[in-house]
């Protein structure tokens, strides 16, 4: 009796206490998969499951809604967006800073969020596609590249749109030239550039 005592003060679990604390794992695993325990707390961030990294707290306001989340620190923002915010109109092309379909606007400044870590976000404010649009009205931007078909897949649309916006809030009456290389980080394979700089310019007329 004595010896089963000292065994339980050194951490040594019954069968019971072991198959307990591993159903609870298992349980706790599954959510995550699922996506039950996107909100995590501070708490959480201390654990770590199987195949997961070291996790930090960040804190960051996405298109105007501010989340608390335990990510990995090796985790980029594009994949914080993606899949855990599930704003899926930020794309995953490249994956390497030079194609620009994740490219979404941190702190009033452009940038590839495939490149960019969750942790350097925090504390910091995005905007991603679905943050551009209000009252359920596209943004002009939006209807500019719709009214001028500057689209065709459509993968790169929406990095198209942000650096488009980003360039209007930094020039907003921007020349030929000044569109083409306030565009130039971001790639559109099916090559609509001509139509893209039109919307562009129209947009520009649009906002004023």
């Amino acid at each position: 009796m004595e010896t089963r005592e000292k065994g339980v003060g050194l951490g040594l679990l019954s069968r019971r206490q072991f198959l307990k604390g591993a159903g609870g794992s298992a349980a706790a695993a599954a959510a995550y998969q699922a996506g039950l325990l996107r909100w995590r707390t501070a708490e959480a961030a201390e654990v770590v499951l199987p195949g997961q990294g070291p996790k930090s707290v960040v804190t960051m306001t996405v298109n105007g809604l501010t989340y608390k989340l335990a990510v990995e620190n090796r985790e980029t923002l594009a994949e914080t967006i993606r899949e855990q915010l599930l704003l899926t109109g930020t794309k995953r092309g490249c994956n390497r800073s030079e194609c620009g379909a994740c490219s979404v606007i941190v702190d009033g400044r452009l940038a590839y969020s495939c490149s960019m870590l969750t942790v350097q976000a925090n504390g910091k404010s995005v905007t991603t596609i679905e943050g551009i649009a209000s009252g359920g009205e596209l943004h002009p931007i939006q209807q500019a590249f719709i009214d001028n078909d500057a689209l065709q897949c459509g993968y790169c649309t929406p990095g198209q749109v942000l650096a488009v916006k980003d360039l209007l809030d930094k020039n907003p009456n921007p020349t030929n030239e000044q569109v083409l290389v306030g565009l130039s980080g971001n790639m559109c394979r099916c090559g609509s550039y001509a139509n893209i700089v039109k919307a562009a310019l129209d947009a520009a007329k649009r906002i004023g």
